[in-house]
């Protein structure tokens, strides 16, 4: 159903694997258009350019914030790394139009799990670009996403 985001497990120990949360175009960070995303100003990661309305939770966690305008939801897994899903760019002032959560703060999510439905063809012609960036918010400096034909990995150097 949904590509795998961080390809299968291997033997490295500090590699971490996701599910890609949106299924669509995997794109690097620095291709969003938007500089706050583009430069990583909030951490490193990567984007999606969805082909469907479906956001799944790419890992075993919790639920940190469901922002009220439903726009992004920050999660955390169950070693502490932090990500952000933020759906679209400027999509805050659609004050949550176009958007149906199914989680809460707090709530405890299993990689795969639905966690919002978008109507991305109801939004797109109301904001600047529906790419949705993906950041982790607390990566240590020794630790990086890469990109690769199947998708991307969480590394430490």
């Amino acid at each position: 159903m949904f590509k795998k985001f961080f390809g299968e497990k291997n033997e490295k120990d500090t590699d971490k694997f996701f599910e890609q949360p949106i299924e669509g175009e995997l794109l690097r960070l620095e291709d969003v258009p938007d500089p706050v995303f583009s430069k990583k100003m909030l951490g490193d990661g990567f984007a999606v350019n969805p082909e469907s309305g479906t956001v799944v939770s790419p890992l075993d966690g919790e639920v940190v914030s469901v922002f009220p305008t439903m726009h992004a939801i920050g999660l955390r897994d169950t070693t502490g790394t932090e990500l952000l899903i933020h759906i679209g760019l400027e999509t805050v002032g659609l004050e949550g139009q176009g958007f149906t959560s199914f989680v809460e703060d707090g709530q405890k999510v299993k990689k795969g799990q639905k966690l919002m439905e978008v109507d991305f063809e109801s939004i797109k012609e109301k904001v600047p670009s529906i790419i949705s960036p993906v950041v982790f918010t607390n990566l240590k400096d020794n630790e990086k996403i890469v990109l690769s034909e199947n998708g991307a990995t969480l590394t430490q150097n």
